[in-house]
């Protein structure tokens, strides 16, 4: 796999899996180094607002300077209960919905499991996509407390109208008169399946669940640190305490939803089940508002998605310029300039430098007559951009193809929560003679993999490893995921044996018992395992690539991916339910287990698997690793070859 450059960078990476596991809920990994303030003060005047680039690069006078610095007195610690709140409640809200939605969908809706599948990828898509949108919003636009505020109020919309779906009989279809396996049997009739108007009402209730997760999660932990001025001792405390306190309240929400939440909705009631997330929604809108003088308040100062809409527009506006080789010379190189002003962005305390790299985008960073004014800046940031912009977007480009490989290893996760749950249902869940385990809760399994397995890995394996390969990280971010990928192929074929003989052994033994539960747990045990290598080391590997300041946007791709994987399962399931079956035979995934081949279902994907991981091996083995980053000083001296007329 690609060789890895341990010092591409002169912030040091956090060093616990456990801190790297919070930027699946995407926020970004806390800078090791102080953050100064942003030199945007009013005296300074006609300086870039968003990142620096595409500007000029005047000298801040002495008073500049200073205004500069002075900040107003953080909230801190004071503004962390409504903030921890207000996060802790959505994702409350969010999981408590979701850790058990395949039940739901089946019992309440009637839907068979095909459709229940397809409902849960494509709203799980839809909700992983809205962390994107609701960070450029809240970056170049409203602010992160104005996209926090309305957020806030379509998750509580969003689980009251799911809460209604469950509470209301005209929101749901009646009650199924025929016994329960009924819904797994095509012996008995069908129940009946939902209105047209009752599944608007449902789709209604998942949107606005979207909105407010797209709106909080991206902002809840950046406005969090916005509390805490960064440059002092007690600031920098404050917020790895705080990054602390997230994970802590984060592991207790999962700890609740799939568990008591979980139990409450299959054994007691849906309405309490969900009306208690919405109760706690409501009083996390309440408990936010309580801190509104106590906040700090950024002004949104522009999205860095701009800034790379507006390379590949100048780059196709210069697109007959040539670009000249690494080593330049010859007759036709002129002395021409590429815009590479100083970073004066607070948060990259170094730039950059050019590289050869998708030379084609260098272009975009040429400065043409009439591209510059008097003081050095450009004429326009849609006709010239610095090369700090252009190497950024070199990094996205640079880490696509890695990023791809990551969304069919998630597909295989996605299937906790539809087809294990389905088959959970048709397995001997008890725990004793009167308690039943539901079967949303048997994630936990893999939760529990996880937290038994990091400690373990950090402490012990990786200072193993380290004085055997001698790199820091025990092994390179690269291997971490290809492991990672390995163990989700492994799960799907243990995940088709297990299915193969809970089948073989419900039709040879109609009469008796089913086996238990517990059989799906080396599965999901190696699920986890797949999460604690690939989910983590992307998360890193994402973080590493990127400078600072395009953090939102290395989270937003791991969600993107998830987003990605939960598109092609529903694809997957529609081509198969399609496909397969006829000839008087059932197709793979038909409602009845026991008449399906769910295991081959789970050998399909195991066999996507593999495939994607010769292409990870391809891709990874080509990968260079960010260059390493130079000190914050501007250079002039490139040589261009002289342009064509555009």
């Amino acid at each position: 796999m690609g060789s890895e450059d341990t010092n591409t960078s002169t912030k040091k990476p956090p060093p616990a899996s456990l801190t790297l596991l919070l930027s699946t809920k995407c926020f970004p990994i806390k800078p090791s180094s102080p953050v100064l303030p942003a030199s945007n003060s009013p005296e300074n005047k006609g300086s870039d607002e968003v990142n620096g680039h595409g500007a000029a690069s005047p000298r801040l006078s002495a008073k500049a300077t200073t205004a500069a610095a002075i900040r107003k007195k953080p909230g801190g610690w004071k503004a962390m209960p409504y903030i921890l709140g207000n996060e802790t409640f959505e994702r409350l809200a969010t999981f408590g919905l979701l850790a058990n939605f395949m039940v739901y969908l089946v019992k309440m809706y009637r839907m068979d499991q095909v459709a229940a599948s397809n409902v849960i990828n494509i709203w799980m898509g839809v909700t992983n996509f809205a962390p994107l949108v609701g960070a450029f919003i809240s970056d170049a636009y409203a602010g992160r407390f104005r996209t926090i505020a309305f957020a806030s109020f379509a998750s509580f919309l969003g689980m009251l109208t799911m809460t209604l779906t469950a509470w209301l009989r005209q929101l749901h279809p009646p009650p199924c008169t025929a016994p329960p396996q009924s819904m797994m049997n095509a012996s008995h009739p069908p129940c009946v399946s939902p209105s047209g108007g009752q599944l608007g009402v449902l789709f209604l209730g998942l949107g606005l669940l979207s909105i407010g997760t797209g709106g909080i999660r991206p902002c809840s932990i950046p406005f969090g640190v916005d509390q805490f001025d960064p440059a002092t001792e007690e600031g920098a405390r404050g917020i790895n305490s705080f990054y602390n306190w997230y994970y802590t309240s984060f592991t207790v929400v999962l700890l609740i939803t799939q568990t008591l939440v979980v139990y409450i909705q299959d054994s007691v009631s849906w309405v309490i089940g969900f009306g208690i997330p919405t109760i706690l929604m409501l009083c996390s809108i309440v408990l936010f508002f309580f801190g509104t003088r106590i906040y700090v308040h950024v002004k949104p100062e522009g999205s860095v998605f701009t800034g790379i809409i507006q390379v590949f527009v100048v780059a196709f506006k210069k697109r007959r310029l040539r670009v000249p080789d690494a080593k330049g010379g010859g007759s036709e190189v002129a002395k021409v300039a590429y815009y590479d002003p100083p970073v004066k962005d607070a948060a990259l305390l170094s730039k950059l430098p050019l590289t050869d790299e998708f030379r084609c985008l260098n272009k975009a960073a040429m400065i043409l007559e009439n591209d510059v004014t008097a003081e050095g800046g450009p004429v326009s940031q849609w006709t010239l951009c610095s090369v700090q912009q252009v190497e950024e977007v070199k990094c996205l480009l640079r880490v696509g193809p890695i990023w791809a490989a990551g969304i069919i290893s998630f597909t295989a996760m996605t299937q906790q929560g539809t087809f294990t749950i389905s088959q959970a249902l048709t397995m001997d869940r008890h725990l004793g003679p009167r308690f039943q385990i539901p079967s949303g809760s048997l994630v936990v399994i893999s939760f529990l993999t996880i937290g038994l397995w990091l400690p373990f890995y950090d402490r012990i394996l990786v200072p193993a490893l380290r004085k055997v390969t001698g790199h820091e990280g025990g092994i390179t971010l690269l291997q971490r995921i290809g492991i990672g990928t390995v163990f989700s192929v492994l799960s799907m074929v243990v995940a088709g044996l297990v299915e193969r003989d809970r089948r073989a052994h419900a039709n040879s033994h109609p009469g008796q018992p089913p086996i238990s539960v517990f059989w799906l747990a080396p599965q999901l045990i190696l699920m986890g395992f797949c999460e604690a290598f690939n989910i983590i080391g992307q998360i890193e590997f994402f973080n590493r690539q990127f400078p600072d300041n395009m953090r939102s946007i290395a989270n937003s791709l791991f969600f993107c991916s998830f987003a990605g994987s939960s598109y092609l399962s529903s694809v997957v399931i529609a081509v198969v339910h399609r496909v397969t079956g006829g000839d008087g035979r059932p197709n793979w995934l038909v409602n009845d287990l026991n008449a399906g081949r769910l295991d081959y279902y789970y050998y399909l994907l195991a066999a996507m698997g593999i495939v994607n991981f010769g292409y990870f091996l391809v891709v990874a083995h080509r990968y260079r690793y960010k260059s390493p980053l130079q000190h914050n000083k501007p250079h002039f001296d490139v040589e261009l070859s002289r342009a064509t007329d555009v």
